[in-house]
């Protein structure tokens, strides 16, 4: 498939539900392109406190199986068929992103700068986003069809025990990424001059 400049990448944003387990790049280069995403991306008072988890093979399927386990635990047997067909989905990709804050580095920078206290915590949700995003967009230049996932806080010690990840790791999305085997459905946009204004003076 044919690499995508970061404007196609961009407009051709899509939701992906139905992915496969091919790879359209090596696991050590899809790695090496997040990582640099997690170097890069800007936090306020260059925190960095967004932390990346990548699970390639057995380790991708397992956090499935945690998500479907914890929600068969807690969603009615006689409703339960499109939930487990929705993780199957996610299950059936080729890898996942997992995306925390580290709380600890927040609980510090708000003890430090008590003048800027209660924006800490949004500032690290939009550092978090923009890594999330960032991502995204790596991953879609390269052929990947991606999706963002939200089963935290549900999963989240479980995750963390799986994987001996530190306690203060707060678990914020979760995107499953592979081989596009359907397209995605048709986005409707809002009018622009409602989202957007441009001014000279």
């Amino acid at each position: 498939m044919k690499e995508k400049n970061l404007l196609s990448a961009i407009q051709d944003r899509r939701t992906y539900y139905a992915i496969g387990s091919d790879a359209v790049l090596s696991d050590a280069e899809t790695a090496k392109r997040i990582e640099q995403a997690v170097l890069h991306v800007p936090s306020a008072f260059n925190s960095q406190s967004g932390r990346v988890v990548v699970l390639f093979g057995e380790a991708h399927k397992k956090l499935w199986n945690i998500t479907l386990e914890t929600l068969r635990a807690i969603v009615a047997a006689d409703r339960f068929a499109p939930t487990e067909e929705k993780i199957a989905s996610f299950a059936a990709g080729h890898g996942s992103v997992l995306y925390f804050n580290d709380e600890d580095v927040t609980a510090g920078l708000m003890e430090q700068f008590a003048a800027y206290r209660d924006n800490f915590p949004i500032w690290a949700q939009q550092a978090n986003g923009m890594l999330q995003y960032a991502v995204w967009m790596l991953l879609e230049e390269q052929g990947f069809g991606v999706s963002l996932q939200h089963y935290n806080p549900l999963i989240d010690e479980q995750v963390k025990r799986t994987w001996g990840l530190p306690a203060s790791w707060k678990l914020i999305a979760e995107m499953p990424f592979g081989t596009p085997l359907a397209a995605p459905g048709e986005k409707a946009f809002a009018p622009l001059e409602s989202r957007m204004k441009v001014f000279e003076r």
